[in-house]
Formats: structure tokens, sequence, C-alpha cells
């Protein structure tokens, strides 16, 4: 069942959408909207988003279970939006496992080559090499119920590639699981991609999760997809507001470009990178935040009281409050002993201006909702 190294490319397919759409009857708005998105062979993608932002109903169309209500869906060269589920040669993994509860691990990774009628000795063969692919090649004489969430998942994994699928949809398969369980089956999941090289398209709302898997990321929001990116791209360079918001943490100042600054009504910050106008956010991230004098006198440079200090082993969390009331935080910790800071302690914070990304506003910045900290370039108090 493991690819050709040499030839991990070929063993996936490459799954196109273009103008698709889904709008359930007495809706007010499309789930889906017009998404057009490539997903290479071979690729772990992700579909990232809050629940209701189209991404689950853009897999169930992939898989089949959705209907469309306009575009296409192509795998490789065809056109399989009109195509029934079990004719596309995808696997599909859920969140809730789907085992039938009456049959043995063995018997229920086989079911769907008993229903293609593969041979006798080729199910045996098959089923023995995806349990053992899934690390679980002792326990195929148990049923379900005899099995932990996380080896109950597996066995749902190895299901899900025992019959050579073209690419693997997994729909949120490890929210379910607790954190510990969760992070150990998100190894398991690499791994599987490398071993297999197939296409994998994988639906979370987790950020972390999304980060550590993927190749690429299509983050979603009201149906639609807002920025499509490598993690790193993704995080160090977000398109939007809502991207640079919800794909991790951020420092956000919102206010008006002015003169190459950002003008928030109370401080002004001087913007690298795209020059932009009107309404604008400058995010920065809490690990690019330094607390003391900077080095560099182009940085950022803003006073602040500490409002709490959390503790989260490798690193801790320093919120504050910056003196023209907008809320932020700083992480620290991970580089090192960091020096002691306490609630109420008067701090300066800083950050250079090449860890800042503006991105285009969301609205009016508001005087009595200020945003959360933002991150540009330079500084000018």
């Amino acid at each position: 069942m493991k690819a050709d190294r040499a030839g991990d490319q070929r063993a996936g397919a490459r799954i196109e959408t273009r103008a698709l759409s889904k709008v359930y009857r007495g809706a007010t708005r499309p789930a889906v909207d017009d998404v057009a998105l490539t997903i290479e062979a071979g690729e772990f993608m992700t579909l990232l988003g809050p629940s209701g932002s189209g991404k689950t109903t853009t897999l169930n169309m992939i898989a089949g279970f959705e209907d469309v209500t306009a575009g296409q869906i192509l795998l490789g060269d065809a056109d399989i939006a009109r195509v029934p589920p079990h004719r596309r040669n995808l696997g599909v993994v859920f969140q809730n496992y789907a085992l039938f509860p009456h049959m043995t691990a063995a018997d229920n990774v086989a079911f769907p080559l008993k229903q293609r009628k593969v041979g006798k000795r080729e199910i045996a063969r098959r089923v023995a090499e995806a349990l053992d692919l899934v690390r679980l090649g002792e326990h195929g004489s148990r049923l379900p119920s005899q099995l932990s969430g996380g080896q109950q998942q597996r066995v749902a994994l190895a299901r899900a590639v025992v019959f050579e699928p073209r690419a693997l949809l997994l729909d949120e398969p490890l929210g379910a699981l607790d954190k510990k369980l969760r992070e150990s089956l998100q190894l398991e999941i690499a791994r599987l991609h490398k071993e297999l090289g197939i296409t994998f398209v994988f639906v979370t709302h987790d950020q972390e999760e999304a980060l550590a898997l993927s190749d690429r990321i299509a983050v979603f929001r009201d149906g639609h997809i807002e920025q499509v990116g490598t993690p790193a791209e993704l995080y160090e360079k977000p398109a939007s507001h809502f991207v640079a918001t919800f794909l991790g943490d951020s420092n956000v100042f919102s206010g008006h470009a002015r003169d190459g600054l950002l003008d928030t009504g109370w401080c002004r910050l001087r913007a690298g990178g795209e020059v932009l106008t009107g309404p604008v956010a400058l995010v920065v991230r809490p690990e690019s935040l330094r607390i003391g004098p900077p080095a560099d006198p182009g940085a950022n440079v803003l006073s602040a009281t500490v409002t709490d200090v959390i503790y989260q082993g490798a690193f801790r969390r320093i919120l504050v409050e910056f003196d023209g009331g907008f809320g932020g935080q700083i992480r620290d910790g991970a580089a090192g002993p960091a020096a002691p800071v306490t609630i109420g302690q008067r701090i300066e914070v800083h950050w250079p201006a090449e860890a800042g990304v503006l991105v285009p506003g969301e609205g009016e910045p508001s005087e009595t909702e200020p945003p959360v900290l933002t991150s540009p370039a330079g500084s000018a108090r």
C-alpha cells in the first residue's frame, strides 16, 4: 500500500473546484459561494474556518454527499460534480468514526473491499496491510467497543485507505479527542500522508492543527475563500484582517493610513510594506513584541500597563493595556529565562518594523471598543 516515493505525485489525484456554489432551500445566502480552489496531486490541503464558513459543505460536495447548486468539481480531468459518491473513488474519514459496532476492526476495514467484490485472499492481504499501516496489526479481532477513541479513529483511517483511493477527505477527524491524543494522531496522519503519497483534504476549525499538518491552507469565511497559502505565508503575511485575527494570536491596531503612517487617533505608527490608504489595520504577532527600550531607533515603542501574566510552560503570555486603551499580549520566554513581570507594572513595549503586516481595515475604528494591539513598522510617538 505504500506509495513509490519516486512517484508520490502520481499516487494522488488533482482536485479543482470551479465557481462551486451551494444554496440550501430557504436560505438567505449561499453556504458556499463561487469557490475556486486547486488542490495539487499528493498535496495536504486544509480547509480552515469557523463554524458556518462553508468548509465542511465544500468537502461534502467533493465527496458527493451534498448536491452542487452550481459549478464544477474536477478529479484529475473528469468533472465529478454529478457522479454518485461510490463512483468517485475517494476515501472519507468522519469525526464520529462511523464504525459498525457488531464488526471487528478487521471486518470494518474489509467492508469497502467486500462492497467492491474483491477476492477473499486479496481482502485479507489488504486488510492486514492497512491495519499495520495504522499500527493496529494485533487488534484486528477486537470490536470497536474494545478499542480506545484513538484506536477507533485509526481503524476508520485504515478503512478509508484500504481500497487505494485517489484522495482522502477528512472531516474534523480529531475533534472528539482530548488534546494529547489529538496531537498524537496529528503525527499519525502526517506520517500516513507521507507514506501513502495521496491527496489529503482536511477540514478543521483548529488553527494550530492546520498549521502543523498542511502543505497549504484555504481559509474560509461566510461561504467564500479569504486566502490560500502555506502555513508560513498565512501566518506571516495575512491578506486580510480576518485571516490575521483568525489564524493564531494577533495584536491589531486599527486606524487610517496617512502620509505613510498609521494614525490610530492616539498614536502614529510608521507602516512598512505595502502602502494602503483609508481604514487599515496593522498586525503583529505576540512573539514579536519585546519588553524594554529597543536597540533599533526605528522600532515602534509604546508604553503599557501589565494586566495579567499567564504561565504556559514553554512560554508566558503577558496581557497589557497600552496607554491609548488598546489591549494586547506579549509571548516570551521560549528563547530562555525571561525578566520578572508583575501585574500593574508599567513597561515599554517595542517591535521591529519588519514584524508588522498592513492589511485593509474592516470598518471605522471604534473609540469605545478599541481593537487589540497591532504591529507595524517604525514608531512615531
